[in-house]
């Protein structure tokens, strides 16, 4: 039978270009990212006949569907003072009224705080296990670079039912395709044909600047100035949301970030209670 969900946000056909241009520019290996989407799959498919694809899909569904704010957290600079203000300055209860979606590391600050996490999207270099397990879905991305830490989360993958598999070169079976390149606009482009026209989203943390906020790996204890390799991922980035937004009906609003791009919108943290729909 057709998985009517996940043929819905495999976005590999209308992506393809945008990889084929990502792999020649950045030299990246096509089949070590097969390789990597395989491995993936093959530990799914350990996890027994009581996990499947399509219901974990359709709870996921489900869960975003449950409150009209969805909240992305980005690893950027501004991930914590912005945070910071909303706990505090917001209401007590704030994050409780949303739903909130984390790119890789940002799930840390999230635990730290003791934000209740409805997903992490990452490719496993940003988290422990402790924010693995901390997460209600895991959405794991597949790609040359992270065959190892695939490797290293093998048991935990097995283990946590709510898990969802991406890869960036062909779909297959049990794998999907959402499109993006980062952990941070992947989470936009898994979320394209989910939304409803209730839905807002709001990023925090999305800074696309040259400095890389201290949550982006375990390893770092501040804020640092990215490599040019990492400049390009978010100059990629800016460009695939620039592409994406232009078909999403929904308002999508930048929190407390310096203005990289006239597409986008922007609200300051004074401003955020207005634009909240509670």
């Amino acid at each position: 039978m057709k998985s009517e969900l996940r043929e819905q946000i495999n976005f590999y056909e209308e992506f393809k270009p945008w990889y084929d241009q990502i792999i020649k520019d950045f030299k990246f290996e096509y089949k070590k990212d097969c390789e990597s989407r395989d491995l993936f799959s093959k530990i799914l498919l350990n996890k027994g006949k009581e996990w499947d694809v399509e219901q974990i899909l359709e709870s996921f569904k489900k869960r975003i569907l449950e409150k009209s704010p969805i909240f992305v957290y980005g690893c950027g600079p501004s991930l914590e003072s912005t945070v910071d203000y909303l706990s505090t300055e917001i209401e007590q209860d704030f994050f409780k009224k949303i739903i909130n979606l984390a790119a890789d590391g940002a799930s840390v600050l999230l635990r730290q705080k003791q934000i209740s996490v409805d997903a992490i999207f990452t490719d496993l270099d940003g988290i422990t296990k402790k924010e693995f397990y901390y997460s209600d879905f895991n959405i794991v991305h597949a790609h040359g670079d992270n065959i190892d830490n695939i490797q290293d989360f093998k048991e935990d993958i097995i283990k946590f039912q709510n898990i969802i598999g991406t890869t960036q070169v062909e779909p297959i079976f049990n794998v999907i395709n959402p499109g993006g390149f980062t952990d941070g606009d992947r989470i936009l482009f898994f979320l394209r044909s989910l939304l409803q026209p209730h839905h807002q989203v709001y990023l925090i943390g999305m800074d696309f600047s040259e400095i890389v906020g201290k949550y982006s790996k375990p390893s770092f204890t501040k804020d640092q100035k990215g490599g040019s390799i990492k400049k390009k991922k978010l100059k990629y980035a800016v460009e695939l949301l620039e592409w994406l937004f232009k078909d999403l009906e929904n308002k999508i609003y930048f929190i407390n970030s310096k203005k990289v791009s006239d597409k986008f919108n922007y609200i300051s943290l004074d401003d955020v209670s207005n634009f909240l729909p509670f």
